[in-house]
């Protein structure tokens, strides 16, 4: 039966990581997620953990030992945080073209300059397309959670892909919650040894990213690309296989008290808790408002996400991430294209906030909505707005 315990997001993170029986972790201390190895650093000095515990010299060293220890078939987890992240940027195509199943938690954190540890989502959305499956938590539980459905899907032999689970730095890592801890023979029977099918051993050589030609380059990405959307149905099927072992439900896009909903609000991540709180004073207003919840990134959920939509006429989507001259948020500019050539559309409305760890209260996204309808209605002199910016 789980143990139910008052946990930070941090170390709900790393008792998942317990959990799995994880046999390398690499990683470089960077704030706001250092309790994290921190806690797993002492788990393997105390003999709680029968892992290798490789303390590295940056970022970069971090993912390059775990391209080394992922690539001989043990379970490998890292974790970081913005600028640490941006310092692995190089090194996670590698692992996602290698096709090595590296579990790596993100504390997102604003990116320089000016310095900022707080948190926004500025760190994962410069890194979308490097080709690993992301997701996203909204709070400790789910954190926890995530971790373990992230080993179980990257290392199935369908998939063989990097999962990167995003949890808001300072929000989620730092903050206390009631969780339930998984028992070791639960977490046994959804979680399978992992073996790997084609590891570097000295008595089989096999080459592993090798040099490509224009000749073979173009044919080795499109292959890569297929293989990552063939991943959905191992998602799914992981999703559902938690559901069974453990009994909460996670989804693609997930939604509250949208069914009915004209105007939808999009976030991701711990903020979605906020946003429900003004979805329930708006309702008790008696206005038909709702929450859309991305919590699969990539690959993004087209079909799950059109057919959520598709019935409102507002979609207010908040980024937590500034696109510097683009037509909007990351998020807002990804839906929008989601939705170009759909016959039953909501008009997409960008804002922007919640930058650098600035507060964000349900009263924000009351005016959010309600700016939102207007600017559907009369339009707006930019392609975005900034919420709460001091004049």
């Amino acid at each position: 039966m789980a143990k139910k315990v008052g946990m930070e997001g941090s170390l709900a993170v790393s008792e998942a990581v317990k959990l799995a029986n994880t046999d390398v972790v690499a990683a470089y201390p960077i704030t706001p997620q250092t309790h994290i190895v921190e806690s797993l650093a002492e788990m393997v000095a105390n003999g709680d953990l029968d892992a290798e515990y490789i303390p590295v010299e940056s970022e970069h060293s971090a993912m390059s030992a775990c391209l080394g220890s992922s690539a001989v078939g043990a379970r490998t987890f890292t974790a970081t945080a913005g600028q640490g992240l941006e310092l692995m940027h190089e090194v996670l195509y590698v692992a996602s073209s290698m096709r090595l199943p590296i579990v790596m938690a993100v504390a997102n954190r604003a990116l320089s300059s000016p310095l900022s540890v707080w948190g926004d989502h500025s760190d994962v959305m410069a890194v979308r397309d490097c080709g690993w499956i992301q997701v996203f938590a909204e709070n400790a539980q789910e954190a926890h959670d995530l971790v373990l459905w992230a080993f179980r899907v990257g290392e199935d032999t369908n998939v063989l892909f990097p999962v990167m689970v995003n949890i808001d730095g300072f929000n989620l890592s730092h903050v206390t919650e009631p969780l339930l801890l998984m028992e070791q023979a639960d977490v046994d029977k959804y979680l399978p040894v992992n073996k790997y099918p084609l590891p570097l051993h000295p008595d089989k050589p096999v080459t592993m990213g090798a040099f490509g030609p224009p000749f073979i380059y173009t044919e080795a990405k499109k292959a890569q690309e297929v293989a990552f959307q063939n991943t959905k149905e191992t998602i799914l099927k992981g999703w559902d296989e938690f559901e069974k072992v453990f009994g909460r439900r996670y989804s693609p896009i997930e939604t509250y008290q949208a069914d009915d909903a004209e105007t939808l609000l999009l976030t991701m991540g711990s903020l979605s808790e906020t946003a429900s709180l003004a979805v329930d004073n708006m309702r008790e207003q008696g206005k038909k408002v709702g929450l859309v919840k991305i919590r699969l990134w990539r690959p993004f959920p087209f079909e799950e996400f059109r057919k959520t939509v598709k019935n409102a006429n507002v979609l207010v989507v908040l980024d937590r991430c500034l696109s510097f001259g683009g037509p909007g948020g990351p998020v807002a500019s990804e839906v929008r294209s989601a939705l170009y050539d759909q016959a039953n559309r909501p008009k997409v409305v960008s804002l922007i906030g919640g930058l650098g760890g600035r507060d964000v209260t349900p009263q924000n996204f009351e005016y959010m909505v309600d700016r939102g309808l207007e600017i559907a209605e009369k339009g707006s002199d930019s392609e975005y707005e900034m919420i709460g910016v001091r004049k």
